[in-house]
């Protein structure tokens, strides 16, 4: 336990940041498996939607700092790839 003023305050302000990027996070995932089922699905407009969507939370979670740009831009290819293939 910090005993010092300023280290207890960076202990707050860990726990508010934990919390802003576990919920950035979660969200990603949602839209990510949103898009899976649609194409799942077979349904090549529904899957169109959700992929705009999931390709626009992963590159808000870059410019949050959350996700690598590397790693947003291996994702946005599978995600791309999937949809691709939707005959």
């Amino acid at each position: 336990m910090p005993n010092i003023k300023s280290a207890k305050k960076r202990v707050l302000v860990i726990e508010t940041k934990t919390l802003r990027n576990q919920m950035i996070k979660t969200n990603l995932k949602t839209c990510i498996k949103n898009f899976e089922a649609c194409v799942n699905s077979g349904d090549k407009e529904k899957a169109l939607a959700a992929y705009k969507l999931a390709v626009k939370k992963v590159d808000q979670a870059v410019a949050k700092g959350i996700l690598h740009k590397n790693t947003a831009s291996r994702k946005k290819s599978q995600l791309a790839i999937k949809l691709n293939k939707i005959a």
